[in-house]
């Protein structure tokens, strides 16, 4: 079976984590991982995602630019999303990932780390993970979020399982809305 294809849409900039993937993606490739990337950003970056695309042809694509209906597209098609950010206060591509089942790899870090459940051994027996988490973040840890992504795709069962949950996750603003209503109510009264 053929491992995970992972996604990346964002911005490419350092505090992105992007200059972390050339690290990174060999080992994911040699593992059964394909990439797609699509952004845009700093050139030397632009340029590394398009030396990883020219060192795994037909693993690893790239698309410069923006473009909303690909990434769409791109998150209803792939397995998972990663967000190796350096910091994020909230961020919305790891609520994308959670709404559309596509498991967000992401460092513990800001609204990341508030939004998604990392697959352990205790959040994968209690089934209630919904994606992979990783810290500090570097190429190490990186690295081996990106194993244990490959190992939890190797278990369809538990992977089926963290993915149903991602989907369950509140990500609209249902939630917050409500707690704004009765804010605003309270204050009235």
């Amino acid at each position: 079976m053929p491992g995970p294809l992972a996604i990346v849409v964002s911005r490419m900039t350092d505090q992105k984590g992007i200059d972390l993937l050339p690290a990174v993606i060999p080992e994911f490739i040699a593992g059964g991982g394909g990439l797609l990337v699509l952004g845009s950003g700093e050139p030397a970056l632009e340029g590394a995602m398009r030396g990883l695309s020219a060192q795994f042809p037909g693993r690893v694509s790239v698309r410069i630019g923006y473009d909303e209906a690909l990434s769409h597209r791109m998150f209803s098609g792939a397995d998972a999303v990663l967000v190796p950010s350096r910091f994020e206060p909230c961020g919305l591509t790891q609520m994308y990932g959670l709404r559309y089942g596509t498991l967000p790899v992401v460092a513990l870090v800001g609204g990341l780390a508030d939004t998604v459940i990392g697959a352990t051994p205790a959040t994968l027996a209690a089934g209630v993970a919904t994606g992979v988490t990783f810290h500090p973040v570097d190429a190490l840890a990186f690295g081996r979020a990106l194993a244990q992504l490959l190992a939890l795709h190797a278990d369809g069962k538990a992977w089926a399982k963290t993915r149903a949950n991602a989907m369950k996750q509140p990500v609209g603003w249902e939630t917050s809305a409500a707690a704004y209503a009765a804010l605003y109510e309270g204050l009235i009264a």
